[in-house]
This record gives C-alpha cells, sequence and structure tokens, in this order.
C-alpha cells in the first residue's frame, strides 16, 4: 500500500503518524538488550578463541574454520531468507493462526537442510579443502538442520518482539557451550575438539530458542503439511534467501579464498581475527529481527518517510558503537592478538581492516533491511554484484602476492582490504538506492563521531606505550570511556538518546 492509498483516509492518519514514536520505542528496547547481549557475547567468545589458540593450536582452528564455512553457508541458505521473511508473513496473515504460519517455515527449513545434509554427506571433502583434524569431524555435517530450525524459532519470538530470546540462545546459551565443550572435549578426543563442541553449541542454543517460541505460539494444533503451499513459500522467500546468503557470504568469502591460497596456519590466524572483528557485527545484525516488524508495519500504512527515519536512527545507533568498539579493539591489537598465543600477533593488520570494514558495512544492512520489502530483487542484483566484485579483488590480490613475489604474511591483510573495499561500495549504492526510493536522505554518519573518536585514539595510543596487560585491562575501558563520554555529549541528538532511556514508553504516554 502507498502513501497515496492512504491519504484519501483521515481517520487513518493518527494511527499512521503515531506510529513511529512506538516504532522507535520498540527499536529502542530492542536495541538496549542487544547491546547488553552484545557484551555477554564478547566475553563468552574469548574463552573459545583462548582456548582455540592455545590448546588446539593454529592449524587445528584453520581445518575447523575452512569447514565451517561451509556448513554455516549450507545453514544460512537452509533458512531460506525466514529469519526476515517471517516478519511478513505473520504480518500478511493475521487472520490465520500464527502457529500454522511458523509450522510452514519451520517444515520448508527442515526439508532445505535436509537436503544440504545429504549433499554434504555424499561429498565430505567440500568441508575439508585442507583436510580434517580427526575422525569425527565430519559430525559438524548434522549441526545445518537445528541451526536453521533455530533461526526460524528466534525469528517468530523477535515478531512477538521478543529480543530475550535471541540474545539468550545467540549470545549466552552458544558461546559459552562452544567455549566449555572445547576446554573439557580437548581432553577426551583432541583431535575432534572443535567440531564436536560446535555441534553441542549448535544442539544447545536450539533448545533455548524452541522453548519461548513454544510459549508464544504453542503447539500447531489442526495444522497440516500442504507441499503446494509451502513451495509457494520456497519461491517467494528465493530473493530473502540469496540476499541473506550473501550478505552473510561476504563475511565468508575472504576466509575461503584465503583458504585455497595459504596454509592451514594463515587461515586459522585469519579465523580468530574475524572472529574478533566481527564481534561488533553483531549489534547491526540482531537489529534485523526487531527491525524487521517495524518496517512491515510502517509499509502496510504506507508511511516511507517513518521508514527512512528508522533506518537512519538505527544506522546511526550501530555505528556509534560500531566505532567504539572499534577503536578499542584496533589500538591495542597486538595485545589482544597475543592473548590467543604468539603465533596470532601476525594477524593485527588484518583485524584492524576487518573492524573498519565492519564500521562501513552498517549502512549497507540496514538500508537492507528496508529493500528487502521494497525491491526485492534490485537489492539481490546489488548483493550479488558485491560479492562477485570482492571475489574478483580478493583473488586479484592473492594472484598478485603470488606473482610479484610479495611477502606471505600480506595475504591476510590483502583479504581483509578486499571485503573492506566492496563493502563500502555495497554501502553507498544501497543507501542511495533506498533514499531514492523513499524520497528522503539516507545517511548514518555525523561528524561528531569523528569528534570523538580523534580523543579516544591519543588515548589508545598512549595505553600502547604501557605493558600489554595495562593496555587490556586499563586501555580498552579507557578507550570506550572517552569515546562515549564525548559521542554522547557531541555526537548525540536528543532522539539518539531514548536507545538509553529504560522508561521511553511513558515518557511518550
Amino acid at each position: 500500500m502507498s502513501a497515496n492509498d492512504t491519504a484519501g483516509n483521515p481517520p487513518d492518519e493518527a494511527p499512521a503518524k503515531e506510529a513511529p514514536r512506538d516504532d522507535m520505542a520498540a527499536l529502542a528496547r530492542g536495541g538496549r538488550t542487544n547491546f547488553f547481549g552484545f557484551l555477554i557475547r564478547l566475553a563468552a567468545r574469548i574463552p573459545f578463541l583462548f582456548i582455540g589458540g592455545r590448546l588446539y593450536g593454529d592449524e587445528m582452528l584453520g581445518r575447523f574454520a575452512a569447514a565451517l564455512v561451509v556448513i554455516e553457508l549450507a545453514s544460512q541458505v537452509a533458512v531460506l531468507g525466514q529469519k526476515r521473511g517471517l516478519a511478513q508473513q505473520l504480518s500478511e496473515n493475521e487472520t490465520r493462526d500464527p502457529s500454522h504460519t511458523v509450522a510452514d517455515a519451520l517444515t520448508l527449513s527442515l526439508v532445505t537442510s535436509l537436503v544440504f545434509t545429504g549433499l554434504l554427506l555424499l561429498f565430505p571433502k567440500l568441508m575439508f579443502p585442507n583436510g580434517a583434524n580427526g575422525d569425527l569431524s565430519w559430525l559438524l555435517v548434522f549441526t545445518i538442520l537445528p541451526f536453521a530450525l533455530t533461526e526460524v524459532a528466534l525469528a517468530a519470538c523477535a515478531y512477538r518482539f521478543d529480543i530475550g530470546a535471541t540474545v539468550r540462545s545467540r549470545a549466552i546459551v552458544e558461546p559459552w557451550a562452544i567455549s566449555i565443550a572445547a576446554g573439557a572435549l580437548f581432553f577426551v578426543v583432541p583431535d575432534s575438539g572443535l567440531e564436536l563442541a560446535y555441534v553441542v553449541s549448535i544442539i544447545a542454543a536450539s533448545v533455548a530458542a524452541f522453548m519461548p517460541a513454544i510459549h508464544h505460539y504453542g503447539l500447531p494444533r489442526g495444522w497440516l503439511p500442504h507441499p503446494v503451499r509451502v513451495f509457494r513459500l520456497a519461491v517467494r522467500n528465493l530473493p530473502l534467501a540469496g540476499a541473506d546468503a550473501i550478505e552473510w557470504g561476504t563475511r565468508k568469502l575472504d576466509l575461503f579464498i584465503l583458504a585455497q591460497f595459504a596454509n592451514p596456519s594463515q587461515v586459522g590466524v585469519y579465523y580468530a581475527v574475524q572472529q574478533v572483528a566481527t564481534l561488533p557485527q553483531k549489534l547491526k545484525t540482531s537489529f534485523d529481527p526487531i527491525l524487521g516488524p517495524v518496517i512491515t508495519a510502517a509499509l502496510k500504512v504506507g508511511d516511507r518517510s517513518a521508514i527512512a527515519k528508522q533506518i537512519c536512527q538505527v544506522g546511526f545507533w550501530i555505528v556509534a558503537m560500531q566505532a567504539g568498539i572499534a577503536l578499542a579493539l584496533a589500538i591495542p591489537g597486538e595485545a589482544v592478538m597475543g592473548l590467543l598465543g604468539p603465533d596470532f600477533v601476525s594477524g593485527t593488520g588484518a583485524l584492524s581492516i576487518l573492524l573498519v570494514a565492519e564500521v562501513v558495512a552498517a549502512l549497507a544492512v540496514v538500508s537492507e533491511s528496508a529493500l528487502i520489502y521494497i525491491a526485492r530483487m534490485r537489492n539481490l542484483i546489488v548483493s550479488i554484484a558485491t560479492i562477485a566484485f570482492q571475489a574478483v579483488l580478493t583473488i586479484g590480490f592473492m594472484v598478485a602476492i603470488t606473482e610479484y613475489d610479495l611477502a606471505e604474511s600480506l595475504r591476510a591483510p590483502a583479504a581483509a582490504l578486499a571485503l573492506a573495499i566492496s563493502l563500502a561500495a555495497a554501502s553507498i549504492i544501497k543507501s542511495v538506492m533506498l533514499g531514492r526510493m523513499l524520497g528522503e536522505t539516507v545517511n548514518n554518519f555525523r561528524w561528531g563521531l569523528v569528534i570523538a573518536a580523534i580523543p579516544a585514539a591519543l588515548v589508545g595510543w598512549g595505553v600502547t606505550q604501557l605493558p600489554e596487560w595495562v593496555e587490556l585491562v586499563v586501555g580498552i575501558p579507557a578507550i570506550l570511556a572517552t569515546y562515549a563520554v564525548i559521542v554522547w555529549f557531541v555526537g548525540f541528538r536528543e532522539d539518539d538518546r531514548v536507545l538509553f532511556r529504560r522508561n521511553l514508553g511513558q515518557e511518550q504516554e
């Protein structure tokens, strides 16, 4: 429905105007929940990287990472775009029992998961380009099904604005389960400990996701699977599935290509770098579940200006938080990577580039949150062009390093640079495209971020002159505190501060 469709209906105008404030309240609540979820995820992910680096070593971590790229790609495709598409399905089928809509979504992901599981069981070498760590490594393939079903269950919870379910499943249960299991299994099955720990974490996250989903929707009583209905759902979600797979693939393509040119040790170091650098990415991807229902609600009443405002607001929140985290992790980067072991310090350069890449990618991701509902195919075309450009750029860098006999240590930074360039291009193109469709400017940059970053960087440079343990214990909090104080007073406007107000709903009333 367009804005013109509602122009002649005065009784509906007031609710349409009030919706943005209510939606911003929902976004702020979701943002607060996800920010604390990010902090918990950060605290849980570091032990896993420490265990992986210190106990298993960079070579085993590299083989595990190469297999995980294939497994996670299959899992993402098996979701078939329903992480964001389910919100639209539930919104458009209000007269139907919601549990039946969720059951259809779960059935679709069940079928696609079984297909990918079967393919990888038939061709296990796809998972292990550099060889397998142990005899039980192939069990990774059985995580595709629970991973895909978990994504659908969490999307269903998010439609009811239950972001806490995502935080518990993905930020608490999953990372802590893999950390604890990896440490314990090293003393039982050291050759396959990483792979089995991943299996344990995915199953645990699945249990944590389905408990609240059943609470919200109940069991689908009276529902029967219908092949035609599920097939139509699959066809409709294909553009979303493509966009999701490509958005995820841009974060993993560099690792996949690197695995074809570099040895397992280099791949292991780069995987560890990715795990640290992509932690800020969770800040923006965790907004997707709450942003989807808000955007579909605005589209339903034809309020495109509200969509532009929501995209800009969330985009700024994300980039403001990501910039601070990037400074805090990049400046003492050698100390951060040194935690995992001396062999991982070589990844410091790649870490800095990837952290910058995550900041510039924020606008593309939030723009895509609206484009997938307004212009699915055009968004998919831009996403395909982005990942193709990244692939060409990455391979070009790898070949150039070989042809000109450059240092092998340049491969990881080169792969990271290719990712940063392609993500920057995607951000510009998608924000401009969305702005033209909405008739509004879509931008998340403000000079206040630069003003806050300069003093924080100076503080960071100062702490790098101190011993490494001081850099980590004192330096990182000092950088974050300096940045946060300045961005609060200089970068934030009154609308931005609602993210940190728990009584937002009462203020609006």
